[in-house]
């Protein structure tokens, strides 16, 4: 297991200081800070620089998804990990896109917590298996057909992430890949990449341009 440093910000203090009490006993991790505002987190972020930073998407002061828009921006090497309640397809996507490396749910166990720190430090991305998008779909979403990992694929395809590095990304095989692109593109009865950009785009998944 390598060792690696995280933080962790969550709106409600308690909530806040349990999930470092429980991380800091999860084998190779230690907890540099907690803290349940926005603000802080951003500067624990710059000051600690941690290796993973454990959101709340509900965090006050500095909404989570600017907080990955400057991880990002400022290309720091923290993977950050958003945490919420629940989630929907377009939220699950929009972190995604933002570069979260992660998503879990409070709903989780302590040992999907510690599952899903280990294969984002190993390099992979990282959803929870409580994670069901479709069970937010509507009939007229295009969208609602997807499973959870196709949807991963189709937002990582949309930003121009080449085949073989999603595969890296999400620690699947190319095959494997290319399996849920096909998929995903036969359900959206898209033809090519051109046209799953474009309808990317439509969704308000992506942004013409980058």
């Amino acid at each position: 297991m390598v060792d690696y440093a995280t933080i962790i910000a969550d709106y409600s203090p308690l909530i806040s200081e349990s999930l470092a009490a429980l991380c800091q006993g999860f084998a190779g991790c230690r907890v540099l800070g907690h803290c349940s505002h926005g603000e802080e987190a951003w500067s624990l972020i710059e000051n600690c620089k941690p290796d993973v930073a454990i959101i709340d998407m509900q965090l006050p002061g500095l909404p989570a998804l600017e907080l990955l828009r400057r991880v990002r921006t400022r290309a720091l090497r923290t993977h950050v990990v958003m945490a919420a309640q629940r989630t929907d397809q377009r939220q699950l996507l929009e972190t995604i896109r933002l570069g979260a490396r992660a998503f879990i749910l409070k709903s989780d166990t302590a040992r999907q917590l510690e599952d899903g720190l280990r294969q984002v430090m190993e390099g992979a991305v990282y959803v929870s298996p409580m994670v069901d998008c479709r069970a937010d779909a509507n009939a007229d979403n295009p969208l609602a057909s997807l499973s959870t990992r196709e949807h991963q694929v189709f937002c990582m395809l949309a930003e121009g992430v080449r085949a073989r590095d999603i595969a890296q990304q999400l620690a699947l095989s190319p095959k494997t890949v290319d399996t849920y692109r096909a998929s995903l593109m036969r359900k959206l009865s898209l033809q090519d990449t051109t046209g799953l950009v474009k309808f990317a785009i439509q969704q308000r998944i992506t942004r013409a341009g980058g």
